[in-house]
């Protein structure tokens, strides 16, 4: 087993520290409602301010703050995914289910990529599946040219950035839908709603309304959710196993960071920050994982990241495994 640096005298097994963390996976049905009925609510009213002719700073400010929300109803949404919240709510599963069509994170793929991707966290093999493919440096020094170049392309910063495009419209509704047609119908549905609102606004109200109503909100919902999961799981001082050396609690441990985010960003990004938390038992819901935070010391030192920008430099840096010194490198002088 996993042993934890911790401020008591003797420390938990990793086992015994999953144990401790199932009284904080209950889930409060009012609070859970709360959160998604109020958000929902501010962000009808953001895309309202985007569409009021009253000035263009204020109708900007509303596209950025929509895609704010639209970002933390998403890691609500995610969580309903994991039945960490109203687990038994067929109301919110039907909500929940409309909210990944509008977006453009449909419920089969994100469901049973996201899923994947818990249980095979930081594996050397198999484990692109719904997260950033690894590469070991030997493994990529004998790749061909054109392996290399997908496989940095995915891990650009602008390929990041630009999550809208890469991660959303065509990792989960495009690729799915043409390579599982008939498991992933709702990829269709989405893709075709999401053009059907778009061209809605651009006939009804101009290029102005597309880009402050549609796609402004859908592009800071892709950047920020695209970054958090990369950094999360690509850090310094992140690990990877072979699957002989890999289990669940140190995969949640060693290779899932804690991000210093701020309040404010933590509000908006619904403490996925407390990601190693998070790892370690998915049924948490997202407003008590400061809870658990608090209440067990072993969990009090993460491996952290930040978002000030040499530390997202230095994530974005990363790219392959190097077994030999076991940290994570980046491409120049290989």
């Amino acid at each position: 087993m996993v042993q934890l640096n911790t401020c008591t005298n003797q420390a938990r097994t990793a086992s015994e520290l999953t144990l401790a963390t199932r009284r904080f996976a209950k889930d409060n049905p009012i609070q859970s409602w709360w959160v998604i009925l109020s958000t929902a609510a501010l962000l009808v009213v953001a895309l309202a301010g985007t569409l009021w002719q009253i000035h263009l700073g204020i109708q900007i400010s509303c596209s950025i703050v929509a895609g704010l929300l639209l970002t933390r109803l998403f890691v609500i949404y995610h969580d309903q995914q994991h039945h960490a919240i109203l687990p038994h709510s067929r109301l919110a599963e039907g909500v929940m289910w409309i909210f990944g069509v509008l977006a453009i994170s449909p419920s089969s793929v994100w469901r049973s990529s996201h899923n994947y991707h818990h249980k095979h966290n930081s594996k050397l093999r198999g484990s692109h599946i719904g997260s950033y493919p690894i590469m070991t440096k030997d493994e990529f020094k004998r790749s061909s040219r054109s392996r290399r170049w997908s496989y940095l392309f995915v891990r650009h910063p602008l390929t990041i950035l630009f999550g809208y495009v890469f991660m959303f419209l065509h990792g989960m509704c495009l690729n799915p839908f043409f390579n599982h047609p008939g498991k992933h119908l709702d990829c269709l549905i989405a893709t075709v709603v999401h053009l059907a609102i778009s061209a809605a606004l651009l006939f009804f109200g101009g290029w102005q309304a597309l880009v402050l109503t549609q796609l402004i909100p859908h592009f800071v919902m892709g950047a920020v959710s695209a970054y958090f999961f990369y950094a999360q799981h690509n850090f310094p001082g992140v690990s990877f196993s072979d699957r002989d050396g890999w289990t669940y609690e140190k995969a949640a441990l060693e290779s899932s960071s804690y991000m210093r985010t701020g309040r404010l960003m933590g509000w908006f990004t619904a403490n996925i920050a407390y990601h190693h938390i998070h790892h370690l038992n998915a049924r948490i819901p997202f407003y008590r994982l400061p809870e658990v935070l608090r209440a067990i010391p072993e969990l009090q030192s993460p491996k952290t990241t930040s978002l000030w920008p040499t530390d997202i430099a230095r994530c974005l840096s990363l790219k392959v495994w190097d077994v030999e010194t076991q940290r994570m490198v980046g491409v120049r002088g290989l």
